[in-house]
């Protein structure tokens, strides 16, 4: 795995664990030599990953939309930024970029992404590994809703295996890269 996608927040969330969690994935992908591409932001966890993949000489790649945000939300100092037109050529690029992703806590933009990369892979448009950095049980509700969606089969279960949920970022990025193979 050359780099992986992380969808976060632009915010930081209540509490510092958030914010420890992002330094922790940063350190961990750092540790392995895999890059990062992200939303392109220098506030929240997404500041907080990216600042923290510099500091440790890890690779950034963000990818913006041009001219959707203002200049104080773009992170300047990263390895490369791409500036694309609008959310769906930013969602296109970051795929093509990654060899993986992991949603981060985040808000509503982090859930559309993550859903979105699951039903990519689900429809087969790619088979990358798929994983939940679930800090502090943040993703607990919806595993509960997921497998709830399985009891009533709206989702196969064999679908549940084209993700990973797990609290620690190294063993997730273990687990990620076992399913890439």
């Amino acid at each position: 795995m050359k780099n992986i996608c992380v969808y976060c927040g632009s915010k930081q969330g209540a509490g510092s664990q958030y914010l420890d969690a992002a330094s922790a994935l940063a350190k961990a992908l750092t540790n392995r030599g895999i890059g990062l591409v992200y939303g392109g932001a220098r506030v929240g966890l997404m500041g907080r990953i990216a600042d923290t993949m510099l500091e440790y000489g890890g690779d950034v790649i963000g990818v913006i939309p041009q001219g959707l945000f203002d200049d104080e939300v773009t992170h300047r100092h990263l390895t490369e930024l791409i500036a694309v037109q609008g959310m769906h050529k930013r969602k296109q690029k970051m795929n093509e970029l990654a060899d993986g992703f992991i949603a981060m806590p985040g808000g509503f933009g982090t859930l559309e992404e993550l859903f979105e990369a699951i039903t990519w892979s689900q429809i087969g448009i790619h088979h990358k590994p798929i994983g939940l950095l679930n800090v502090n049980g943040y993703y607990d509700g919806l595993n509960q809703f997921i497998d709830y969606a399985v009891s009533q089969e709206f989702i196969k279960p064999k679908h549940l295996k084209l993700y990973r949920s797990h609290a620690d970022a190294a063993e997730l990025i273990t687990q990620l890269q076992a399913m890439a193979g």
